[in-house]
């Protein structure tokens, strides 16, 4: 007999639907290549390749987080220690995007090319791009950390919501799609249309799982919260997309880049601690379940951020 879950739907339903509605999006696109006419938009007026961009960064951003997060339904229905499970395997997920975006910061402040005067002092700028980075990483951390011990002060640990840790990995994952969207934003200034149809499909990949990462601290509470958190979650986690299509057609600007990934990365680490906090408050945060989910998060992400994109990349930019 087919198990039902309190939403009326069967599990089975709950589990496969958002992968259903993922696919049918995904092959729309792959079909359709609704971003052919970039490069006579890249050429367009101010305004309307804003416009073009905002739509782009709603279906690469928002629209997947959305999709993912049709997921809480089935994670709220999970056992206390799956939940657990759940709650480490977003927490792979995390740490995957912070080596990303650490790879990424590298890179761009390797591209940093021109010194700069400071203070008197001029730095190279592979230097100054470094102490950028190196600030935005520990002051983002020092920033939200403050807020949070200032937030634990306010409430005891029996009254810690899982809400709010929710709103913290979406601020995180919100700042890290900046840097997603100064690709697109790039790629698009430049008029190369494949890439930017690549860039989607691969983001869109990604940020599926971003929604699940989202409400999994959410699932742990006894109440579910009104739609209107789910919506704002989803608007702070991918909406940074379109914020980084804007700023990426100002040109590449590798120094900017870099802090904008330094930021993300910030953010993740202590968001990471947070949901160690959330495991710890009624349960033991290193177990071989926990530690498992933790690896198969990580490596999932490897797979639909590396491998996959590679496929497409051969594929659709491959000469015919």
């Amino acid at each position: 007999m087919t198990k039902v879950h309190t939403y009326g739907l069967p599990r089975w339903i709950l589990a496969i639907g958002p992968v259903a509605i993922l696919s049918a999006v995904f092959i729309t696109m792959y079909v359709t290549s609704p971003f052919g006419n970039v490069d006579q938009l890249a050429q367009a007026g101010t305004l309307e390749v804003l416009w073009m961009l905002t739509l782009i960064g709603l279906l690469a951003g928002i629209v997947p987080v959305a999709i993912g997060m049709l997921w809480f339904p089935f994670i709220k229905g999970l056992d206390h220690r799956l939940l657990h499970a759940f709650l480490a395997l977003a927490g792979g997920v995390l740490a995957f995007i912070a080596v990303e975006m650490t790879e990424e910061i590298v890179e761009n402040a390797a591209a940093v090319e021109h010194a700069v005067g400071v203070a008197g002092l001029r730095l190279e700028g592979t230097i100054l791009a470094a102490v950028v980075a190196l600030v935005g990483v520990l002051g983002t951390f020092a920033v939200m950390d403050a807020v949070s011990r200032w937030r634990q002060r306010k409430m005891t640990e029996i009254d810690r919501s899982g809400l709010e840790i929710a709103y913290l990995v979406a601020l995180a994952l919100g700042l890290h799609s900046i840097g997603e969207g100064l690709g697109i934003g790039v790629a698009f200034v430049q008029g190369d249309s494949a890439l930017v149809t690549l860039l989607v499909l691969a983001f869109i990949l990604h940020n599926v799982m971003e929604g699940p990462t989202v409400v999994a601290a959410v699932a742990r509470d006894r109440t579910t919260p009104p739609l209107r958190h789910f919506a704002a979650m989803g608007v702070i986690a991918g909406g940074p997309v379109i914020l980084g299509g804007w700023i990426g057609t100002l040109g590449e600007a590798p120094l900017l880049a870099a802090f904008f990934f330094a930021i993300a990365v910030g953010a993740i680490l202590q968001v990471l601690l947070e949901v160690a906090d959330l495991i710890r408050l009624d349960a033991t945060v290193l177990t071989r379940r926990n530690a498992s989910a933790f690896v198969v998060g990580f490596v999932l992400m490897f797979v639909l951020e590396d491998v996959l994109t590679d496929v497409l990349l051969e594929g659709w930019l491959a000469p015919v």
